[in-house]
């Protein structure tokens, strides 16, 4: 699976960093294991989850395509906490086996089809320890969130170190069955150089998310619609997925 230039490459992911910090689903998953433990962080990016759990004492691994990214998280502090790994979700190798799984920030949506999301799944699975679990959550398509993604609605500006002052919309362009096509603009004001980068998000309904984690092997598949733990409902912003193996 290709990465997305706002992931492959240095310049872009220190924008996306500045431009992407979590909300109420950050305290969610730094509450998921309250004793350290061997914790796998699929996808995680520049380590905006990752490195406040190592500083929890958790041994943690992170897996992440994407070179920039992953450049961008190594030069954090507390960086040397984390074992880091270059590799998709399906690919990835480990000696370790993990007593929690997690994948944030609705990296569950870059999977393009049912098999690239089977694969990513039962790579995840075997790498759990007997008992472990899986959380990820991805957007309810219900409530068509990318309807907001206009250059009008998400439009923000932010000063970087080094970079200036940056501005940053999104800008949805084609739905494709379950998948939305759409761009992330970057404009750094000093030049007016714009950035540009072209991503394919996934927004599979629950009963599918819920088939393909039982197809993968999990089991004991529960969801919530919101970080405070509220059951799902078909108005819920999110499908937050809790899975045993």
């Amino acid at each position: 699976m290709p990465v997305d230039d706002a992931f492959a490459r240095h310049d872009m992911a220190i924008l996306y960093d500045a431009f992407n910090a979590h909300g109420e689903d950050g305290p969610f998953y730094l509450s998921l294991a309250q004793e350290p433990c061997r914790i796998l962080d699929v996808g995680c990016g520049t380590g905006l989850i990752t490195l406040p759990l190592a500083a929890r004492g958790h041994r943690i691994t992170g897996v992440e395509p994407g070179a920039g990214m992953l450049a961008v998280a190594k030069a954090k502090p507390g960086a040397e906490r984390v074992d880091w790994i270059a590799a998709t979700a399906a690919e990835f190798r480990s000696d370790e086996r993990f007593e929690l799984a997690i994948m944030t920030a609705h990296v569950f949506q870059v999977f393009a089809g049912d098999q690239a999301t089977l694969a990513a799944l039962a790579n995840i699975h075997r790498h759990l320890a007997p008992g472990g679990r899986l959380v990820f959550e991805s957007r309810n398509p219900l409530r068509r969130a990318w309807e907001n993604w206009t250059a009008e609605k998400t439009r923000q500006t932010a000063a970087i170190d080094g970079i200036g002052c940056v501005e940053v919309f999104y800008q949805w362009r084609k739905i494709d069955g379950d998948r939305v096509i759409f761009d992330a603009v970057f404009t750094l004001q000093d030049t007016g150089e714009q950035r540009k980068s072209e991503s394919t998000l996934r927004f599979p309904p629950r009963e599918t998310i819920e088939r393909l984690v039982r197809q993968a092997g999990f089991s004991g598949v529960d969801c919530c619609g919101w970080w405070d733990g509220s059951p799902y409902r078909d108005d819920s912003p999110e499908i937050i997925v809790t899975a045993c193996a």
